[in-house]
């Protein structure tokens, strides 16, 4: 039985079609396994078991009698800590509302509406904000290739439980890397979709309960293939997608290859392994040429920092808010010293900015999504580092990151690569690429035009077939 849990969602499916297995003995395949696993990993933070034997049981006794079932029908799944999901802890990795009960969030709902067996969460950072996942109420998430370095975040509960099997399928966000740095440090398949495909109302921040959709703010899948993205995208977006597609064909396939950037760190063993990527995609006939930046860099990470801290305004509580407004008036001079837009200050600023501000801001968002048409012109995707740098140990929050040159690169800069899909609201696929020569997994974005998420997907399946070096975490995670 603890061999069907390595397969993906779509062979843990085909399975339960053809009662290979019920979806009772799956959950209690997925139970021994958090049992056996989760505990150095620390990914599931939140569990009930009993409500989803009950609902596995039913979802059983429907398959028996022939009856229409969703296209999730028995899949065990797990969702982020930051989604609210009925019957579940609601605390976001926050001390303040670990007891909080809620209604299913939206994306939550559309995928029990298709018959899925949700019956755990997994880890956030505190607030949901960082790019390691620690700190909170449930301690540090660690990663399944070594468990003394981060799985990242937010999403690393996530990635991690995927990557170790403890989950075929997650529900993750990403406002700037949340996805795609965890999918990159876990070696695991990930996808951003385009701005405004899945809703994300019910997701924490912004505050519980919310009606507006958090701005900058993406829901999207974790997965072991590419082909279980495009299942779990098409269970949660209302939009009309193809749940199976053929892989692109790589023969036709223009990329370009934006992965040497001036202002953007890049660790010379995250290099070598795209690199190495590209050359195996150019041999299957793929037209690769090396592209600079589709918009001003500076311009965009500045943009990017702005926008995020703007969109998180609303989240500070109320003694926090009189203290950034009193520390406004030395924030801007600081900026305007020099002091960067990924600073306390640039966050205070953010924070505290005028509607006059924001609107400025949309403005010049909409020059840059304007500009980055030009860029898919001429290439279908583009194929872009996920981090500057591999899962690293753990850290405080904010210290420079340590490349394998002996090299350091700031922390923000975590978020740089993410930028471009972020602010201009593009879909943007994570797939393996290979490991650096210690055995760590590097990730790439596959970036495409808005509305171009069934291309990115099929990019990503095509490298998967026959382009990407993937390996699962070593035996000692699943305690073999």
């Amino acid at each position: 039985m603890r061999d069907i849990l390595a397969l993906d969602a779509t062979g843990q499916l085909q399975a339960l079609e053809r009662k290979r297995v019920s979806a009772f003995e799956l959950l209690e395949a997925s139970q021994s396994a958090l049992n056996l696993r989760n505990a150095p990993l620390n990914a599931v933070v939140a569990a009930d078991f009993e409500r989803a034997q009950e609902r596995a049981r039913a979802i059983d006794d429907h398959r028996a009698r022939g009856d229409h079932l969703g296209v999730l029908a028995g899949l065990p799944m797990t969702v982020k800590d930051s989604f609210d999901v009925e019957g579940l802890p609601a605390a976001v990795g926050a001390d303040g509302q670990p007891r909080r009960r809620a209604a299913d969030a939206r994306a939550v709902a559309r995928i029990r509406s298709q018959d899925a067996v949700i019956w755990g969460k997994t880890n956030v950072p505190a607030a949901d904000r960082d790019w390691q996942t620690s700190g909170g109420l449930y301690g540090t998430t660690n990663n399944p290739f070594d468990l003394t370095r981060t799985a990242g975040g937010s999403s690393g509960g996530s990635a991690a439980a995927v990557a170790a099997q403890l989950s075929a399928l997650e529900l993750g966000s990403d406002a700037c890397g949340g996805l795609r740095v965890p999918a990159s440090f876990c070696g695991v398949f990930a996808h951003r979709p385009t701005e405004g495909l899945v809703d994300n109302r019910g997701h924490v921040p912004p505050s519980p309960g919310a009606t507006v959709e958090r701005d900058m703010l993406a829901v999207g899948p974790v997965a072991r293939s590419a082909r279980d993205l495009r299942l779990l995208l098409t269970a949660i977006t209302e939009a009309s997608l193809p749940a199976v597609a053929p892989p692109y064909d790589l023969k036709t396939l223009k990329v370009g290859l934006w992965a040497a950037e001036p202002s953007f760190p890049l660790d010379p063993e995250v290099a070598a392994v795209i690199q190495a990527l590209t050359e195996r995609l150019a041999a299957q006939g793929a037209e690769v040429r090396p592209i600079s930046s589709p918009v001003e860099p500076g311009g965009l990470l500045s943009l990017c920092a702005d926008l995020l801290a703007m969109a998180e305004a609303g989240d500070a509580a109320p003694g926090e808010a009189l203290d950034e407004r009193l520390l406004s008036g030395p924030a801007k001079v600081l900026r305007g010293a020099g002091l960067g837009p990924w600073s306390w200050a640039g966050r205070v600023v953010g924070h505290t900015a005028s509607h006059r501000h924001w609107l400025q801001a949309d403005e010049a968002r909409a020059r840059l999504r304007n500009a980055v048409r030009g860029a898919f012109e001429v290439c279908h995707v583009i194929i872009a580092p996920c981090a500057p740098v591999a899962a690293f140990t753990h850290q405080k929050p904010g210290l420079a990151l340590l490349r394998s040159d002996g090299r350091r690169a700031p922390y923000a800069s975590l978020g740089f690569w993410s930028a471009l899909a972020s602010v201009c609201g593009l879909p943007a696929t994570v797939a393996p690429a290979g490991h650096t020569a210690g055995g760590l997994p590097v990730g790439i974005q596959i970036i495409g035009p808005r509305g171009a998420d069934s291309r990115t997907l099929a990019v990503a399946q095509a490298l998967e077939d026959c382009v990407c070096d993937i390996a699962s975490p070593p035996p000692a995670v699943f305690g073999r």
